[in-house]
């Protein structure tokens, strides 16, 4: 591709300016894609000769988002429990039972086919790489087939199945199940587990016997945590090293320093204030604290049924202090630390070819422009799979 205005690379080895933060920006650009990887990047009056040729005539470019965190195998409508709370009902997590019943009722066929229809959406949206959970199922069966049809979509899978604790059981009871034979049942499907740490779902001490049996079968950790209120369980996920933490709405001093001095990576969702009316994270305040931030949908029926990645980007620098260029560094490599990958959310030799093409001259459109319709172009893996001219 040439005739790219403005190249995002995020690649740390290109001379950084202070216009663009961590963007490693190149003006005038050219990318060539060999197969599925980045071949070569740098100024197009440089670019070698290429078989096929792209021109973005003067349009931004950048790496496809990475989105970090959603759950999109689950079935059946929230609109009414979005109705109320828009008109004044508070958000407790509640809802998720609804959901879960749904889920269970609902076949593979039907989980999958609306699965692939959000993850078609994100995709034209400009998301190459995304993070499916589990955790509508919470029964041994439906958690392990929730599991497996997220593993059709995606490599990031995550093991959900310490959501909230299902009608019919105690807490200790269920923690017993999800640790036992339904890891046994989900972990031959899932990368990931995580635990939904906060009041009205699973405290501390039970977040953590979750993801220590995780992570004793092989799977890598991250947690929910201090979303609805403050809590343990920020600490909790830097104290097990897990790779992020996601939420981080409410933090205290402890938290922010836990955090920068464990490098766990602070996933915020701001989709998710969006839709509940809870204040939005202090994005401002963990990167001053140099903590890894990154930026997810949270794509879910419940609390943030977007699958747009470039709204939780205008959303971050409207609402949680963040300039364009750290927006859009963590929704790309910010996202990629959060599921430890370095071959995605990154435009530089040996990566995947995962390119986004703007309608628009420069990343800040899409702060700028909220709510447009700016991506015209996307290549997964060097290959289009929306427009591409």
């Amino acid at each position: 591709m040439t005739g790219i205005g403005e190249l995002v690379t995020n690649d740390p080895d290109r001379e950084r300016d202070r216009r663009d933060g961590p963007l490693g920006i190149v003006e005038r650009a050219a990318v060539v894609v060999e197969g599925s990887r980045v071949a070569w990047v740098g100024a197009a009056a440089e670019a070698p000769a290429a078989d096929a040729v792209v021109d973005a005539g003067g349009r931004a470019v950048l790496p496809g988002f990475v989105d970090s965190h959603s759950h999109l195998v689950f079935a059946g409508d929230r609109a009414g429990e979005f109705a109320a709370r828009m008109a004044g009902t508070a958000y407790a997590a509640g809802g998720i039972r609804t959901t879960v019943a749904a889920t269970r009722a609902a076949s593979d066929e039907q989980l999958l086919s609306g699965a692939r229809r959000l993850v078609g959406e994100m995709l034209r949206q400009g998301t190459t790489t995304l993070e499916v959970k589990s955790g509508y199922g919470l029964t041994v069966r439906d958690e392990a087939r929730s599991l497996a049809v997220a593993r059709m979509l995606t490599e990031e899978t995550t093991y959900l199945g310490a959501h909230v604790v299902p009608g019919g059981t105690t807490p200790e009871e269920y923690v017993a199940l999800v640790t036992g034979p339904m890891l046994e049942a989900a972990v031959e499907h899932a990368r990931w587990v995580d635990a939904f740490c906060e009041r009205g779902a699973f405290d501390a001490d039970q977040a953590r016997a979750v993801l220590v049996a995780g992570i004793g079968r092989g799977l890598r950790g991250r947690l929910h945590a201090n979303q609805l209120g403050p809590g343990p369980g920020v600490r909790l996920a830097c104290e097990l090293g897990l790779t992020a933490v996601d939420h981080c709405t409410y933090l205290d001093d402890a938290d922010v320093d836990a955090l920068r001095d464990s490098g766990t990576v602070a996933t915020l969702l701001p989709g998710v204030e969006f839709s509940t009316r809870q204040p939005y994270p202090d994005a401002r305040r963990l990167l001053d604290a140099g903590v890894t931030v990154a930026l997810a949908s949270d794509c879910n029926p419940g609390s943030s049924f977007t699958s747009s990645m470039p709204f939780c980007v205008a959303l971050a620098v409207r609402e949680m202090g963040m300039t364009p260029a750290e927006a859009v560094w963590s929704a790309t490599a910010g996202g990629a630390r959060a599921l430890d990958r370095d071959d995605v959310g990154v435009l530089a030799v040996g990566c995947r070819a995962d390119l986004v093409l703007l309608d628009a001259p420069s990343h800040v459109h899409l702060a700028y422009r909220p709510g447009v319709p700016l991506v015209a172009g996307v290549w997964q893996a060097g290959r289009p799979v929306l427009g591409g001219a």
